[in-house]
C-alpha cells in the first residue's frame, strides 16, 4: 500500500540507509522534533542497524568476542524512540519531482511508494569486487557488513587448510591480514601497489611492508591478480597473478570501496569526480533544498587541498548524520570538511596519516619540503620506549603544515591528532614547535616526536626560502 504525506499535517522524513549516517540523522532529528511533529521512516536492506563496520576485522580476529558488541543501537531501540525502521527493505527508486521513494521488501518482493517532505540519502559504499574468473567462488569473501563478517567466520570454522590470501593492502587488507594471523592462518597479501598502504607515501609504506613480513605475513607487491582458481568442488584454491600462483584455502578481498550512488544518480542528483554525491556545508544535496546526503556515499571538502575528496570513514559518517539530523529537525549545523586523518594497525604496528601525501601536494600544484625523523614514544631511558618514524610535509616558503605520516609501535598512531588539529588551524611548522604538549617520561620524550619533526621542517623551510 502506498503512503502519502504524514498524518495530521505532520512532516515526514524518509531516510535511506540504516547505519552510521542514516540513523544518526534520524536520531538527531527525533531529539529535536517529537513524533507529534515529525514522522520518521527509515529503510535498511540488511538485518542490522547502527553498527561499527570498522570493528569487523577485530571481531573476525577474535579481539572482539561477540558480533553484537559492534552494534551501537538495535532496531528495537530505534523503534522505541519513535522511528519507523523497516529492515530488509530496499529503496529502488527516488522520484524527486513527486517527493516519494519506491521500496521493495527483500523477502517478499512486494513494492510500495512512500512520500516524503524531507529525504536523507545514506546508502554507504559498495566493496570493489574484481571482474575476474573465480571471484564469486565459495571461499572468496568481502568484508563490508556484519553479514559479511559472519559469513567469513563460518568459512574459517569449516576450512581445514590454513592458507589465506588477502587481495589488497589498504586499511581493510592489512587489518584482515592481522585477523587471519590471529586465527592461525598462513597469510599472503597480494598488492597491486609498490608498497602496502597507498594512503602513505611509498617510503613510509616500505616501513609497513618490512613490519608485516616480520610478523610472518608474505607480502607480494606490484602484482596484479588475473584470476582465482577453483577446485573440483567449486571452492577457491589459488590466487593467480601474471608471475605466480598462490595457494588459498580462503581469499579475502580488501581492494577498497566506492560510493553507492547508483540510486541517486538515476534520480538525477549530482555526483563528483569520485562518484560521490555533492553536498553543501549543511550536507544538502546541491540544488535540492529538502534532500540531504551523508556517510560513505558523499564527497567532502579537503581543507588542506581545497578540493573534493572521497573519504569513507565512520567518524565522518556519524558527524554527517548529526549535521543532517539537526538541519532536517529544524536547527542549523554545518560540516566544514576534513583534513584526511586515519589510523590503523597490523598486530603491534601502528599506522597513521593526516593531510596530504607528496603526490597529493603535487597534484594541486603545491611546492613543499619534506622531513623524516626517528624518535621514541617515551623518554629513551623509560621502560617500553618504542621507535617511531614521523614524516612531515610543509609548504615551500610559507611553512604551512601540509601533512604528517607516522609508523611505529605503541603510542605512535594517536600522535597524528596533534597534526590534525594543526592542519585544521592552518598552522605553520614553526608555530607547531611552540605547542604546549603534555610531557612526562612514561608518555613522551621532552620533545614530542611530532615537534621534533616540526623543528626539522622549520629549519628546512628557512633554508629553502
Amino acid at each position: 500500500m502506498d503512503e502519502g504525506r504524514g498524518d495530521g499535517g505532520r512532516e515526514r522524513l524518509v531516510v535511506i540507509g540504516g547505519d552510521a549516517a542514516g540513523m544518526s540523522a534520524a536520531s538527531q532529528a527525533r531529539r529535536l522534533r517529537g513524533p507529534d511533529e515529525l514522522d520518521i521512516v527509515a529503510f535498511e536492506r540488511g538485518h542490522f542497524t547502527s553498527y561499527s563496520a570498522c570493528g569487523i576485522p577485530y571481531w573476525v580476529g577474535g579481539e572482539v568476542p561477540e558480533r553484537d558488541q559492534l552494534v551501537a543501537r538495535t532496531p528495537g531501540e530505534h523503534r522505541e524512540r519513535g522511528i519507523d525502521l523497516r529492515l530488509r527493505t530496499e529503496v529502488t527508486e527516488i522520484d524527486v519531482a513527486g517527493q516519494r521513494v519506491r521500496a521493495r521488501d527483500v523477502d517478499s518482493g512486494a513494492e510500495s511508494w512512500t512520500a516524503y517532505d524531507k529525504l536523507v540519502i545514506a546508502t554507504g559504499a559498495r566493496p570493489v569486487r574484481p571482474d575476474l574468473p573465480g571471484a564469486d567462488a565459495p571461499g572468496v569473501h568481502g568484508v563490508q557488513t556484519l553479514g559479511d563478517g559472519q559469513a567469513l567466520l563460518d568459512t574459517l570454522a569449516r576450512t581445514r587448510g590454513r592458507k589465506a590470501v588477502v587481495v589488497g593492502a589498504g586499511y581493510i587488507g592489512v587489518e584482515m591480514a592481522e585477523a587471519l594471523i590471529n586465527r592461525g592462518f598462513e597469510v599472503t597479501v597480494v598488492n597491486r601497489g609498490k608498497e602496502p598502504m597507498s594512503t602513505l607515501d611509498p617510503d613510509m609504506g616500505r616501513l609497513v611492508h618490512r613490519a608485516m613480513e616480520g610478523l610472518g605475513i608474505t607480502m607480494v607487491n606490484d602484482a596484479e591478480v588475473t584470476k582465482l582458481l577453483t577446485a573440483e568442488d567449486g571452492r577457491v584454491r589459488a590466487v593467480v597473478t601474471e608471475d605466480a600462483e598462490y595457494p588459498a584455502d580462503l581469499v579475502v578481498l580488501g581492494i577498497g570501496v566506492r560510493p553507492e550512488t547508483a540510486l541517486a544518480q538515476s534520480a538525477g542528483l549530482p555526483v563528483g569526480a569520485h562518484g560521490g554525491l555533492l553536498t553543501d556545508l549543511a550536507m544538502r544535496v546541491r540544488g535540492h533544498g529538502n534532500i540531504w546526503a551523508g556517510g560513505d556515499c558523499v564527497e567532502v571538502l579537503n581543507l588542506v587541498s581545497g578540493q573534493e575528496q572521497y573519504v569513507p570513514l565512520g567518524t565522518h559518517a556519524n558527524k554527517h548524520g548529526q549535521v543532517i539530523g539537526t538541519n532536517a529537525g529544524g536547527g542549523y549545523a554545518t560540516f566544514p570538511g576534513v583534513v584526511g586523518t586515519a589510523v590503523s594497525k597490523v598486530c603491534d604496528l601502528e599506522i597513521a596519516r593526516t593531510g596530504l601525501r607528496e603526490k597529493d601536494a603535487r597534484r594541486v600544484g603545491l611546492r613543499f619540503e619534506t622531513v623524516t625523523i626517528e624518535s621514541t614514544s617515551r623518554a629513551g631511558y623509560y621502560p617500553g620506549a618504542a621507535l617511531m618514524t614521523v614524516k612531515m610535509i610543509a609548504e615551500h616558503r610559507t611553512g604551512r603544515l601540509l601533512g604528517v605520516q607516522i609508523v611505529g609501535r605503541e603510542g605512535a598512531a594517536k600522535r597524528v591528532d596533534i597534526a590534525a588539529v594543526a592542519l585544521t588551524a592552518r598552522m605553520t611548522v614553526e608555530q607547531m614547535t611552540a605547542l604546549d604538549l603534555g610531557y612526562a617520561p612514561p608518555f613522551s620524550p621532552v620533545w614530542d616526536p611530532v615537534l621534533v619533526a616540526a623543528r626539522k621542517a622549520t629549519a628546512k623551510v628557512r633554508a629553502a626560502a
